[in-house]
Order: C-alpha cells, then structure tokens, then sequence
C-alpha cells in the first residue's frame, strides 16, 4: 500500500491522501519519498490537471520527519542524505510551482516536516481543533526543518516574526495560525475541509505562492533593511549568551534564514539543506533525538511500569504539609479534576497553602489562559484543613513535611488511619530512605516515594522511589497518577539520596570545591553555564539554603555511622561551614549567600567571596569536564548499583531531574557519546589529579573491554 493514495475526480483535481502503511501516524520517511517521486510522476503526464489537495487518512495530518530515520545519519553518509533531502524538496516544489492551486486540508496536528508540507501549499484549511498544533519544533531535538520550513516561513512571515517560531520550536494553535495568515480558512467538519479545498480551487484556477510572485519583498524587510540590519548585528551575540555554544541549531537556523533571505527561493532551499544534513548527521540531534523522543516515549508508554497491574485513577488525594511542596503538589493535582486535601497543623496554615494556587490561577486568568469560572472550579476541589479526619476515603495521601524523620512518622501514622482500603501513602522525601521512612506504615507494602522537584508547577519530573517492600502495584499506582497529572515519572530504587538528589549533589559539591581551590567564583558559574548546566553551582546553592545543605549533611553522616560508615568532610563541607558560621551568609531566602540580593538591583556575586582566592590555573574546559565528568560517573555508578534500573530513566531523569546539559542526551549518554573508551582514560586522568569521586566505575571498564554502548 502506498503512503499517498493518487486520486483524481471528475473536475481534474487531484487529491493526495497521506496514508503512511502499517503506522498511526504520517512521517516523512523512505515509503513517503517514494510516494511522492511516483505521484510526482503521474502528475507531470497529465496535462489536465486544474488542482491538488494534500489531506490525510490519519487522525491527524502530518507528524513530520521520521525521527528513527534521521538518528541513523551518519557522517559519511552526509552527501547522500544532502541528495535525498533535495531530490524530495525539488518534487515538492515542483507541486507548488506548477501554476495550479494547490491546498492543504488540515484534519488536525501538523508539526515538522507535517507543517513544512501544509506551507508548500498556496491555501490552508483547517478543521476547528482546539487541539490541533501546527508549527516547526525541529530546534527542539537538535535539528532545523529541513523541508523548506525556514525558507518559507521566512519569506510569509518576515525574519523577525519568523524567528521565535523557528529558532525556539514555538507550537501554536488554530487561532494563531489564522491571526499569523498561515492558515487562511477554518472549518467545521471534514467533509467541510473537502468541499471548501474543492470549491477554492475552482475559484482560483491560476495559482502560486505569493513568495513566487515577480517582486514579492519579505515582510518586514531583508537582511540589509536598515531596521533588521540593526537587528541581526546583535542577534548572533544574544543567541550565544543563550546557547552558551552548546546547541549548534538555533545557530544554524540563523544563518539559514538570513543567508537564504538575500537570494531567490531554489538557492535559499539548498542553503537549507546544506545545514540541515551537518545538524542531522552531527551527534547533539542524536543525543536530543535519543532522549527527547524515544526516551520519552518509552516512559510515556510505561516502560518502567509493572505490566500485569490494571491502569489505576487517583480519586481523592490528601497532602500532609502546605508549605511550598505541598501547596504546589495540591495545585497540579486539583488542576486536572482531582479533588484535594490540603492539611496542615492549623487551618490558616493549610489556607495559606491554598493561597499558593489562587496565585498561580490569578495570572492564568490575567493572560486570558483560564476563565474565572474554570478558576473556581479548580479551587472549590482543594480543601484546606487541620483535620486528620477529612482524609477520610483518600485512595492515595502524600506527606510533605519537613525532611525530619520523626516528624514524617507521626504524620504517617496520624493519616494512614483515614487511607482507603488499598490506598497508597507516599513520602515527598528528597534525600530521606523509603525504607526506613515506612517503618512507621502499618503496611510497607503499600507504602513509596514520590519526589517532586519545585517548583512544582513548572517541573515536569517526579522521582518516584520503590522501598524495599513496596509492592508492583503500588508503583503502578503511583506511576499511574503522576502521568495522571501530567508529569514524566521515572522509576529509582531505594538509596540515600535516591538518584537525583545524590548526582546533583556532585554538581554543587564541584563547584564548591573550586571556590575552595581559589578559582575566580565568576569563572565557575560561566564554567557550569558553558556545560550546558541551566544554573551555575553557587547560584543553586544559594536556592537551596546553605543550611539546608549543612542540615542534610550532618543527618547523612550520622546515619551513616550508625551503620558504621564514615563521610569524609570535603572542601565543600569547609565552604559551607564558614559561609554559614564565619560570614553569616545562609542563601537567597535570607538575603546573602554567595550572591548579594539587593532589593532595587539585580544579583550579584557577593565580594566577600575573594577570602578563597588564590593564583590558580585551571582551564575553562577543565572545569567543564568536571562538572560533567562528576555527574556522569555518579550517575553509572547508580545504574551499576541498582538504583537506577534502566538507562532511560537516567537520561531523562538526569535532565528533567538535575538540569544535566541537554545537549548531551543525558548523563550516561554523555560518556556514550563521548565515546567510552576516551571517556575512561579522561576518568582516570580526573581521578589521578582530584580524587575518588572521578574513580571509573567497573561497569564502564566491562563497556569498554566488550566494545558495547552502555544501554
């Protein structure tokens, strides 16, 4: 079965049905191109023709390119992919050339090379879906649109207005598209979608894009307009200071538009292609493809899941603790239909928590994404209370106390009483063991972790983490109901600190140590930024508290030497203790910590921090190694002790988890691309020079006396 159904009516229109065999989507793949090449063909023997309407047999129009294709691209295979991009790009305009109308029938979603396609057509319809999303996300996995998406763009909407769209992979909906003019009619029902792309083209028998048009000027104006000449001499500067140079395609993109805005369009679409195929045969897209896709997917479709467990609702959810956590935990939940309470140690405290979501919905409502009435209905499900009684019939409670042990044991037991039959009790713990922690349940099997990252309304992860009793189903209950609420769960088994906590732990602790070591703090805050890091080390540490960390610090070690092991005290520890002890400087929330907080400026690195200070020579990409280095290992070392269970897990988690640089897929896909060979001399070299924690871990050697990827 061809991927494109030709069929040509009894008024010489021929309508072009995409229909990709044997999968649930349309995709730009290798049975798509010969499609097109013979329906190319048919066309160009018949002279007859007076239209062509692309529509779909889909659900949707057009997903886009096929993502297990481009992650194939090799380099040495850049010349042959640079031939197909454009052998496919000349039938395409070929279509759009031919003089006759040409119009694009959208029954739903077309994103990518989806998109790419509808813009090759002179007329645009489609179907009232609020759902719908049309747009070029490309940049999003590494890559640029490689099927004319830039180029026309460009040329209808102008390199200014053209810019976010392309170089930030912005989706947008119907209404938008209708307000932008790159949709030109909307519809009610597909029949509709038909008749009017039928009746269209009768009434404009002779047609092209207005791009083709003999003295057509992109709106706007050229890259030697005056006013966007101005523009482009700082825009390649502001989008370094973005990109820190980790993400070669916002740049490329860049250079694509603007070099293909000053000739005409055939030349702009090969100068496209050119930077399409260094993109997709480079290794960053194959990082991001490998993880923003298939990783993500894979979660998405339970990977991590115990499979022979029922799909599970939460119907009532309580929280224990309405501070920042818990108030942020009640939001999300209630704002997917989720009835909520909200209980704390008094009714102002829990009202004050409730508060926390009246925010956040207030600004909703003030940019016109939420309606006063769909605002109410969201606050009229949380209940705040003092009352361990209204608790009573909740399928799955979540405490959110302080990180104190006793304290998360009485509250346990105080609301376990009103669980429902079957229900589950969770622990918001970020560092605390689950184990431990559900020894106070009368049921550990029933009992797990789920640890939310804040805020909470913005961070899209939830560790969620199994004791050593929790049982199948209650992971899959838990699994269950952070999808439920719209967030990507990953799955880690039981340690201290678990997998994110402890990683990023190694992150912070790194930057630390070279303060300790007398590096200049703005170099390391740049050092970590130039990694691909969202934060630099200070400025998290900052957010955190120092006495947070101080306070985690000191559980951890007498923990631990209760069991009789011993932490050794680091130079971070020493940073940490005299910031808090010497110089008074407790973090952000105080005012001072290793920035200054003026209430009329902006942050700045706090001067005292030049007691640290010394003579030392470190090169910048030796910092940046470190920074990754040390998260990397830590992160195997996870996986080869089991907390981890899968490499995905990691990845995902890594980046949505810890700010891990995206640019590298994660961080075991870091030394996997990195390649594990190099990356185990480059261990050893860290580890000879600084210490233990660069120490390779067995696993990477076995990697790389095999020859196999750590997947």
């Amino acid at each position: 079965m061809s991927a494109i159904q030709y069929e040509k009516n009894a008024d010489n229109i021929v309508i072009l049905t995409l229909d990709s065999p044997n999968q649930s989507a349309n995709t730009m793949n290798a049975d798509f191109r010969v499609a097109l090449e013979d329906s190319v063909s048919k066309l160009q023997a018949d002279a007859e023709i007076s239209g062509i309407i692309f529509r779909s047999a889909k659900k949707t129009f057009f997903a886009g390119g096929d993502l297990d294709e481009l992650i194939e691209a090799e380099p040495e295979h850049a010349t042959a992919f640079f031939n197909m991009i454009e052998e496919m790009k000349a039938k395409l305009r070929y279509i759009e050339t031919r003089g006759i109308p040409v119009v694009a029938a959208l029954n739903g979603t077309a994103l990518g090379g989806g998109w790419e396609l509808a813009l090759c057509c002179h007329h645009r319809i489609a179907l009232n879906d609020p759902k719908a999303k049309f747009g070029l996300p490309e940049v999003t996995l590494g890559l640029l649109p490689g099927g004319g998406g830039i180029v026309r763009m460009i040329r209808l909407l102008g390199l200014q207005n053209a810019f976010p769209l392309l170089m930030e992979g912005k989706q947008f909906g119907i209404d938008k598209a209708k307000s932008l003019g790159l949709i030109h009619d909307i519809v009610e029902t597909e029949q509709k979608l038909l008749d009017k792309a039928i009746a269209w083209i009768k009434t404009n028998p002779i047609s092209q894009q207005p791009f083709d048009v003999k003295g057509y000027k992109i709106p706007g104006g050229s890259p030697s307009t005056p006013a966007v000449a101005q523009v482009l001499a700082i825009a390649p500067a502001m989008l370094r200071d973005k990109t820190k140079g980790c993400y070669p395609a916002p740049e490329a993109i860049m250079a694509a538009a603007v070099e293909g805005a000053q000739v005409d369009v055939d030349t702009a679409l090969t100068i496209e292609s050119r930077y399409f195929t260094y993109l997709a045969t480079g290794q960053i897209s194959k990082n991001m493809i490998g993880t923003f896709w298939h990783g993500l997917n894979a979660i998405k479709s339970g990977a991590s899941r115990p499979k022979e467990i029922a799909k599970w609702k939460a119907t009532k959810v309580g929280i224990l603790g309405a501070g920042m956590m818990g108030a942020g935990i009640a939001y999300v939940t209630a704002s997917k239909g989720i009835p909520v309470v909200l209980k704390d140690i008094s009714i102002d405290a829990a009202e004050k928590g409730k508060a926390y979501s009246q925010k956040l919905l207030d600004k909703k409502v003030a940019q016109g994404r939420l309606s006063a009435d769909q605002q109410d209905q969201i606050l009229s499900l949380i209940q705040a209370t003092a009352s361990s009684a209204d608790l009573l019939g909740c399928d799955l409670i979540i405490e959110a106390v302080f990180e104190n042990p006793v304290l998360k044991a009485q509250v346990t037991q105080e609301a376990e009483q009103y669980l429902a039959s079957n229900g589950v009790m969770a622990s918001n713990t970020s560092t605390l063991p689950i184990t431990e922690l559900a020894k106070a349940s009368k049921d550990d099997s029933h009992f797990i972790g789920l640890h939310f990252f804040s805020p909470v309304d913005k961070m899209q992860l939830v560790e969620i983490i199994k004791g050593k009793n929790t049982s199948n189903e209650t992971l899959a209950k838990a699994f269950d109901f952070v999808q439920q609420i719209g967030k990507t769960p990953i799955v880690v088994n039981d340690s201290r600190g678990f997998f994110t906590s402890r990683v990023f732990g190694t992150f912070v602790q790194e930057g630390l140590r070279l303060l300790a070591e007398g590096v200049h703090p703005a170099r390391i805050e740049m050092a970590a930024l130039k990694a691909g890091m969202p934060v630099g080390p200070l400025a998290i540490q900052d957010e955190v508290s120092l006495t947070l960390s101080e306070h985690v610090a000191a559980e951890t070690r007498k923990a631990l030497q209760a069991e009789g092991k011993n932490l050794p005290r680091s130079a971070a520890d020493e940073v940490i203790e005299s910031m808090i002890h010497q110089f008074n400087r407790k973090g952000k929330a105080v005012g001072a910590g290793f920035y200054e907080y003026p209430a009329d400026g902006k942050k700045h690195l706090w001067e005292g921090l030049s007691h640290w200070k010394k003579d030392v020579k470190i090169s910048e990409q030796e910092m940046i190694d470190r920074f990754l280095f040390v998260q990397a290992l830590d992160t195997l070392r996870c996986y080869e002790e089991g907390v981890l269970e899968s490499v995905i897990d990691a990845n995902v988690g890594s980046i949505f988890g810890i700010g891990f640089a995206p640019w590298t897929g994660g961080a075991i896909q870091y030394l996997n691309q990195y390649g594990l060979e190099k990356a185990l001399i480059r261990a050893n070299t860290l580890e000879a020079k600084y210490g233990e924690r660069f120490k390779s871990p067995q696993l990477l050697k076995d990697k790389v006396h095999t020859g196999e990827k750590i997947s």
